[in-house]
């Protein structure tokens, strides 16, 4: 009886110990690193950082007048733009965020035997974008309903692709970089038109200029590296990005 006894007090103890061992087990917590940091917001931003830097809101479909604006051409030389922009006569370009489709419509004269997809991710530019197509009689800009994650484009499906003051108003710049990535083509490239950060003239909000320096840091950091710099618009970068293979 005394032998049962120091066997049943032996194996409660080992059990008591494996328990409370089991119970003071460090918990291990899995984090990925996304680059996204979230701190107190400034006025014209969303209070998510990408990389250090604020993502700027997103200018809504009351802006439509300013994109569409008389004098855009004389400001910001959007024909000496469309000019330097190199693509074979059926390639397809991919205008992601395009709002009114002041470039989408202009840039299907460089592909006559191509395609551009207008890709815009608010409903209200998506009612503006068909009715201009409508009136403009239009046969070569296809409209794309994207997410705020990915433009919606089939992969391996685009020569270029471009983005108008619109990169630093991207809510998740590294998931839509990764989905641009996949829909270029191997030798597929991204342009970046964005008002120049360094350049303390340009009449234009903080959070919505950008320098060089941060946009190579962000495009390196998914897979880009430059490719091309232009410095020959009044007050924009004319950056052209190729795929890191």
């Amino acid at each position: 009886m005394k032998l049962k006894m120091m066997l049943l007090l032996f194996i409660c103890s080992s059990c008591f110990a494996k328990c409370n061992s089991q119970q003071k087990a460090p918990v291990v917590k899995i984090t990925v690193d996304t680059g996204y940091t979230y701190h107190n917001g400034s006025v014209d931003g969303i209070g998510k950082f990408y990389l250090s830097r604020e993502i700027a809101h997103v200018m809504g479909a009351s802006g439509s007048e300013w994109l569409e604006r008389d004098d855009r051409n004389k400001e910001e030389n959007t024909n000496l733009a469309i000019k330097k922009i190199s693509v074979p006569p059926d390639g397809v370009i991919a205008d992601i965020g395009a709002g009114t489709g002041y470039y989408s419509f202009r840039l299907s004269a460089k592909v006559p035997r191509g395609k551009v997809y207008a890709v815009e991710v608010q409903d209200e530019m998506i009612g503006y974008l068909r009715d201009k197509k409508k009136a403009l009689k239009d046969t070569l800009v296809e409209i794309v309903k994207s997410s705020s994650l990915s433009p919606n484009l089939p992969e391996n499906s685009i020569d270029l692709a471009i983005m108008v003051d619109v990169y630093h108003e991207l809510e998740y710049p590294k998931e839509m970089l990764q989905a641009i990535r996949k829909a270029l083509k191997k030798d597929g490239k991204i342009l970046l038109l964005e008002y120049r950060g360094e350049d303390p003239s340009v009449p234009i909000k903080a959070l919505h200029k950008t320098t060089v320096a941060q946009l190579n840091r962000e495009l390196m950091a998914n897979g880009f590296r430059l490719n091309y710099k232009g410095d020959f618009l009044p007050i924009q970068h004319f950056l052209l990005y190729e795929k890191i293979q």
